[in-house]
């Protein structure tokens, strides 16, 4: 039996997208349970407010996940990672008549694009290790039908299937990957959206998303944070190829 199995001392971690929301708890709790952890994310600011808080004190690299040459050179300057997390993501409400190609397009590029680069950047050195873990963030929107999310929708349906292939590619090389599908988390995404779109209805409209789950609420992004570092951690070294909900009954208790 392994003595503390959730520990991932020793381990750096590369997290996307840590400077805020489920990112920046997923940095958070890393730190927390002994990895290094470099923070990759387009706010550098953000960024580097979070690193100089964790503990012990992480690393922020200004990256655009979307741009090839962002990336390589982030990752060369963060080198190599036993944990790549990604979490950097945007999103979007729409039909497939009114999301205008442009904003296909930028979902696309951040949210597929994005995970796909920072795998590409990060596998090579798992590889020489014959060791690594990679958790990627989909989303219930990969495999549930969802109004008004068609575009987001497509991005993380595509999450899911990099993440299966990466899984089963990379089985030999001693590579884990899973992904996990959140329902709704309250992240500042959640707050913005609904002061920018029903303002001075804000309480009313939120807790009639959060009554969407059955649970009778949203999750926190702590909880998500959570089931990553089992995810990441030893104690899920049997787990690979896998997509796990973390969605408060949305799919099995509607």
């Amino acid at each position: 039996m392994i003595e503390n199995p959730f520990t991932l001392s020793g381990k750096h971690a590369i997290v996307t997208g840590g400077a805020s929301g489920i990112g920046n708890a997923i940095a958070r709790l890393f730190a927390q349970s002994g990895a290094s952890v470099t923070l990759v994310d387009l706010n550098a600011e953000a960024a580097q407010q979070t690193a100089a808080a964790l503990e012990p004190a992480g690393r922020a690299v200004a990256c655009d996940v979307s741009d090839e040459a962002s990336v390589a050179q982030a990752f060369a300057e963060a080198g190599p990672a036993d944990i790549l997390v990604n979490s950097a993501g945007v999103s979007h409400i729409g039909t497939v008549l009114s999301t205008t190609p442009e904003d296909f397009d930028r979902l696309f590029r951040v949210n597929v694009r994005g995970t796909y680069l920072a795998m590409q950047a990060a596998i090579p050195a798992m590889q020489a290790r014959k060791a690594g873990v990679i958790l990627n963030m989909a989303s219930i929107a990969a495999t549930a039908a969802l109004s008004d999310r068609f575009a987001y929708s497509m991005t993380k349906g595509a999450v899911l299937s990099m993440t299966l292939s990466v899984a089963k590619d990379y089985l030999g090389d001693g590579i884990r990957c899973n992904c996990v599908s959140p329902a709704r988390v309250h992240t500042p995404f959640v707050d913005n959206y609904l002061a920018r779109t029903y303002p001075g209805r804000e309480a009313e409209m939120y807790a009639k998303l959060a009554a969407s789950q059955p649970i009778g609420r949203m999750g926190e992004p702590s909880e998500i944070a959570l089931l990553a570092l089992y995810l990441c951690s030893d104690a899920a070294s049997f787990l690979t190829g896998c997509d796990y909900p973390i969605d408060g009954g949305f799919f099995n208790l509607r």
